[in-house]
């Protein structure tokens, strides 16, 4: 007898896990000896803070705020871990150096802050204004009418860039055993669902891919944004990335609907629906060893509430 939880999920990371429970959020760290320890993140999550922000049709881009927000930390926690474990700090080169005496404890701050624009900026490049441009030089190009196939053109050019970039990191081995620790998020959760102890054993046996997952996520955001494309009437590639980027909010919120109205049902179109992002989790949701399992174990033990509010009743 399986059940359906709704508010406990998990995020990999490097060397280690965390999982968000209703209650608490922890992150599991699995060490070069295989030495397995847990740490809390204590940052509220803001739908919990604002009850008004977990509301359907607006929870869906604020939980993704607070997924960056809390990955954020407990990224920072496995890095820092990381060093612990080796013991090693590299020498400054001269440009760290004088990063850091003008900027002090400021200066990781500025450069995720600087990560973080040049990220949003290369994604707005190549998943909104490239497939415009390019689409606009086709048609200029083929003399047939084609305008009707530019959402359809557009929505395929950035799954296909998407694609290729996961395809792409996934070869770094870092990615890789990030990606294994994916999948002991899963098949744990998995294992919760169906009812069975958590052992290494039981998770062992559970599938790895699963709907609720943010891969599946981001491949029906890339669907939903097809459809939404045929309703943006702007050929001009800076009008239509605008309009796009506008359009984010709602693509999110109704995204996480569907996903979540999905996970609750297993129906046909529930499949149909849930079914390319499932296949995508092939490329980024790995086995993992018994060790990363551990880990996930141990993450999931300390967010379970006791009282059963995960549980969709």
């Amino acid at each position: 007898m399986s059940k359906k939880i709704t508010t406990i999920g998990g995020q990999a990371l490097l060397e280690g896990i965390m999982m968000v429970g209703p209650q608490r959020t922890v992150a599991a760290f699995c060490s070069e000896k295989g030495e397995i320890s847990t740490e809390e993140i204590t940052s509220p999550r803001l739908t919990k803070k604002y009850p008004i922000l977990g509301k359907p049709f607006i929870r869906g881009i604020f939980s993704l705020i607070d997924s960056f927000r809390l990955g954020y930390k407990a990224l920072s926690l496995s890095a820092d871990k990381i060093t612990e474990d080796t013991g090693e700090e590299e020498e400054p080169s001269k440009l760290d150096q004088w990063l850091t005496d003008h900027l002090g404890d400021k200066l990781t701050g500025v450069i995720m802050g600087v990560a973080g624009v040049l990220g949003v900026a290369l994604a707005i490049l190549l998943f909104f204004l490239l497939p415009t441009v390019l689409f606009n030089l086709l048609e200029g190009a083929v003399p047939a009418d084609i305008s009707g196939w530019r959402s359809v053109f557009e929505g395929f050019l950035r799954i296909a860039i998407f694609l290729g970039y996961v395809v792409l990191v996934s070869r770094v081995p870092d990615i890789h055993r990030t990606f294994q620790y994916h999948g002991a998020e899963h098949k744990t959760i998995f294992c919760y669902e169906n009812d069975l102890p958590l052992t290494v054993e039981n998770v062992r046996k559970q599938g790895r891919f699963h709907p609720r997952c943010g891969t599946s996520f981001l491949t029906l955001m890339l669907l939903l944004g097809i459809i939404v494309g045929f309703f943006i009437p702007f050929s001009n590639p800076f009008l239509r990335t605008f309009a796009k980027l506008l359009c984010i909010p709602i693509i999110m919120n109704v995204g996480y609907e569907v996903q979540k109205a999905c996970a609750r049902h297993e129906g046909r179109l529930c499949r149909v629906i849930t079914a390319p992002g499932l296949w995508v989790q092939r490329i980024t949701v790995k086995e993992p060893d018994d060790k990363m399992i551990e880990a996930a174990i141990a993450a999931m033990e300390a967010v379970i509430p006791e009282n059963g509010e995960d549980l969709i009743r």
